[in-house]
């Protein structure tokens, strides 16, 4: 059963890195508010809104839910198997969902788990998981192009229709200098994703996180290592996931993972359950092996850093005997069980449940369950394998829960700020009633002093009334000036060309004489035409007109007097 690892990050080796800015671009900083508010909301959604971590196979049911106590440490608050028969050796949990909804009531029951929040894990066989490079765009424009469905059809050729799938994607590097961009492309048929909701929703449960369970491998491997503390483990870890289902080498440089499927035929499978014919063992070993060390050297050749030891998770019972035949073959690397429980502080009543020699089958289940961090989108990881979530409403159910979230905060903000409020009210009051009493004791000078002030304002109440008749009287006097001016300027605008005034006579009312030359009779018709047009003047006539003189000042030029009737404003 070959596992779709090998599409993801084939291309030249090429890891999913850190999320970081553009280069030359310097991360925005967030101001006291918005990282106070932020980082109450988180701490407030993460108690409330609790998260079990469900991992479901045909023939077991794993419950698992974390907390944390007050000394901020891990604690494995409830962890339960339920091992059931019905459903054949070979069929998956989709084959049979009534079965597998019905077992999980019953586990949900005997687990006495509350909560109905569930992060569940598909199979890296229901899911495509690519890198793929693109051209450098920003985040509107990569937007436009996925609601367009032109990005993905480019850039991953899928045999079915786009609509067909839940698809989660997320930038996880951006290279302004060869102007591309790397995209984490995770995707799974809307179909299985579908039925995986329903077993949980008959099951009692409602999902808000559907992972692909490598992922969740790499979220309890990371968390361990957080707690142990290590600084080599951190920085390097290699892990190998060997069984019945999945086989594949997951190596974290530097918190990038880097994966290579492992191939197993299907014979593989009878030899790995029955375990009776040696020969055939030793063979399985020396294929497997082979693909592990050449795994392990194409890291180490590109990286130049060595990998001593693996962590092995597995479902198989004698996964201890195969260990030993990889230690003999690769005797310079060292095979180790993961213990996915390392670190967590497991409660007295749980002790006896988790008592296994072999807990590494386990990892998925806790890496689930550590999913309560980013399930409400408050807490960001920083590489983006750690925030998969394949369910195709999960924008909604992300909003709403922010939203419920919030306002339990508000509610309780209100009620902080109304009784601080009280207490600044009241300290108030007693301030003013203290400054009020020391202003009543010169009650008896003040009124004094207001009788006379009152008396003052009645004196010059009259004088400002005496002033202001005066000033009434003043505005209905009336002047001429106004409409001479307005005459004089309508009589000179009307003055064409080649007419010149002598003389004007104005008696101040309603008359006007003009006395002047003109060059030609038309010019002084044109005068009296445009006075006639003139507002103020009502009537323009020609009152005389002389001959043509010869004198130089004058150049024949004819004199006219005309008299102009002044109308009303």
């Amino acid at each position: 059963m070959k596992s779709l690892f090998a599409n993801l990050l084939k291309k030249k080796g090429a890891t999913s890195p850190e999320i970081s800015p553009p280069a030359g671009e310097k991360p925005k900083k967030e101001n006291f508010f918005s990282k106070f508010l932020k980082s109450r909301l988180g701490k407030s959604s993460a108690k409330g809104e609790e998260i079990v971590g469900v991992d479901l196979t045909s023939n077991e049911i794993r419950l698992a839910q974390i907390s944390s106590n007050k000394s901020n440490q891990w604690v494995l608050e409830k962890f339960y198997c339920h091992k059931f028969d019905g459903i054949p050796e070979n069929a998956t949990v989709l084959e049979h969902p009534d079965k597998v909804a019905d077992e999980l009531k019953i586990a949900l029951q005997k687990s006495k788990i509350s909560t109905s929040n569930a992060a569940i894990a598909i199979p890296v066989t229901s899911a495509i998981i690519r890198v793929v490079t693109s051209p450098l765009m920003t985040d509107e424009e990569l937007k436009t192009a996925i609601a367009s469905d032109s990005l993905w059809e480019n850039l991953v050729q899928l045999t079915d229709n786009l609509d067909d799938y839940s698809i989660f994607h997320q930038v996880i590097n951006r290279d302004e200098k060869n102007n591309t961009m790397d995209i984490l492309f995770v995707a799974s048929k809307l179909a299985d994703i579908n039925s995986y909701t329903d077993i949980i929703k008959k099951g009692g449960l409602n999902a808000v996180i559907i992972d692909v369970k490598c992922f969740a491998l790499k979220s309890a491997v990371d968390q361990i290592n957080q707690m142990s503390g290590s600084i080599e483990d951190s920085n390097l870890t290699a892990v190998l996931e060997f069984g019945l289902d999945e086989n594949y080498v997951m190596i974290l440089y530097e918190n990038n993972p880097i994966i290579t499927d492992i191939f197993i035929r299907a014979q593989d499978r009878t030899t790995l359950i029955e375990s009776n014919n040696q020969e055939e063992m030793d063979a399985l070993v020396r294929r497997y092996v082979t693909q592990v060390k050449q795994a392990v050297q194409d890291f180490e050749t590109k990286y130049e850093k060595r990998i001593r030891n693996l962590k092995v998770t597995s479902n198989l019972p004698n996964v201890e005997t195969y260990l030993a035949s990889f230690r003999k073959n690769l005797v310079n690397t060292g095979f180790n069980l993961f213990d996915p429980m390392d670190g967590l502080k497991i409660p007295a009543q749980l002790e006896e449940s988790v008592k296994f020699e072999n807990r590494s089958y386990f990892s998925t289940v806790l890496g689930l369950a550590f999913r309560k961090l980013d399930v409400f989108g408050y807490y960001k990881f920083v590489t983006a394998v750690k925030n998969i979530n394949l369910l195709p409403n999960r924008d909604s159910m992300i909003a709403q829960k922010k939203a419920k979230a919030f306002s339990n905060f508000a509610f309780k903000g209100v009620i902080g700020i109304v009784s601080i409020i009280y207490i600044i009210l009241f300290g108030l009051s007693f301030w003013q009633i203290t400054s009020l009493n020391s202003k009543v004791s010169n009650y008896d000078q003040i009124v004094q002093n207001h009788q006379l002030k009152e008396a003052e304002v009645n004196k010059f109440s009259k004088e400002l009334g005496k002033l202001n008749k005066s000033l009434e009287l003043s505005s209905s006097i009336k002047s001429n000036k106004k409409i001479n001016f307005r005459v004089l300027a309508q009589i000179a605008s009307a003055v064409p060309k080649r007419v010149r005034f002598l003389k004007i006579d104005y008696n101040g009312s309603d008359r006007v004489i003009i006395e002047g030359l003109a060059a030609s009779d038309q010019d002084i018709l044109k005068l009296i035409s445009n006075l006639n047009n003139k507002k103020l003047i009502t009537q323009a006539s020609l009152a005389s007109m002389n001959l043509p003189t010869s004198s130089d000042n004058t150049r024949n030029m004819k004199g006219f007097i005309i008299a102009c009737i002044i109308g009303a404003a």
